[in-house]
């Protein structure tokens, strides 16, 4: 059932020196990826064997800042289905420049989308707070060790399997297991190794769109309070998602492409925002923002704060 006027959750975060700060309301994460094969906008400021323009990414971002991001998530490797594995070397060599010429502009939170300690070290060096990993630090066992020597944020996502190894939405459950059940004790066990590694500054994210059918996308987004249990802020990235693409197709027809889930984004984004979701991982951030503002009208008017 919604929840249609959650809690202001009192979260503030410190992450590697910079306070992310949620107690006023929930986050928004502007997407950057410096990828050529990310499902929605791959290609955008260049790619593999290429050089990435700086310059194109920079005034992507500080757009997105003016326009109302808390948080820069910067890409350099595709989590898409299906995508390619790369190297280390080519993943610093896509994020490390561009995340130390966005400091150097700006002193927005800047996040790394990674799930390898080496391109987080390098990204950290460079001017990153906050690591975001969509292993829940399952894939690098040398990731949480990182950010507890570097104090810096994470966000824990659930993934059931590598990238490179996962299908698109289907319309068949995964397993016999309920998905907001599995999500739950997945993510518990990576709060446990944070916390063991003196991490605090922990924000936890269901995976939406990651090894999951459509019906079960659904019912995590309608269930998304829940993660609240786990004692940690919650990450809602839906942006432009393929479970999407199937509740707006039209029968017979095919599934609207990512550019053509504006509207059901901007949908799915206030079904989280109701669930109590307290960050949204966008590529529309004056789209999200605004989305924001209603809800946060809509609570200010009935609890009166």
């Amino acid at each position: 059932m919604t929840r249609h006027l959650p809690d202001n959750h009192a979260w503030r975060l410190d992450c590697a020196g910079k306070i992310l700060d949620l107690t006023k309301g929930p986050s928004i994460m502007g997407i950057v990826n410096l990828t050529p094969d990310s499902f929605s906008d791959g290609g955008r400021f260049g790619g593999r064997g290429g050089s990435i323009d700086l310059d194109k990414a920079l005034v992507s971002a500080l757009g997105m800042i003016a326009a109302g991001a808390d948080i820069i998530d910067v890409g350099g490797e595709s989590t898409r289905p299906g995508a390619d594995a790369v190297s280390e070397e080519e993943e610093i060599r896509r994020t490390a420049p561009f995340i130390e010429l966005l400091r150097s502009r700006s002193d927005v939170l800047i996040s790394i989308d990674t799930w390898k300690s080496g391109v987080a070290e390098a990204a950290l060096a460079a001017g990153a707070n906050m690591v975001n990993d969509i292993s829940g630090f399952t894939f690098d066992p040398r990731m949480p060790e990182l950010c507890g020597r570097r104090k810096c944020g994470v966000v824990l996502m659930h993934t059931p399997v590598r990238p490179g190894s996962m299908q698109w939405s289907h319309d068949t459950g995964t397993s016999d297991l309920d998905i907001v059940t599995r999500v739950l004790d997945f993510l518990k066990r990576s709060i446990e190794i944070a916390r063991s590694h003196g991490i605090d500054a922990i924000v936890t994210d269901p995976g939406l769109g990651f090894g999951k059918s459509v019906d079960e996308n659904f019912r995590l987004l309608g269930r998304l309070d829940e993660l609240h249990g786990l004692g940690c802020p919650v990450l809602a990235g839906l942006s432009r998602k393929s479970f999407l693409g199937h509740a707006i197709r039209k029968d017979g027809q095919e599934i609207p492409p990512p550019a053509a889930r504006h509207d059901a984004t901007t949908c799915a984004n206030t079904l989280a925002l109701l669930n109590g979701a307290d960050i949204l991982r966008v590529h529309d951030v004056e789209s999200a923002v605004q989305t924001r503002s209603v809800v946060l009208a809509m609570r200010r008017a009935c609890n009166g704060y």
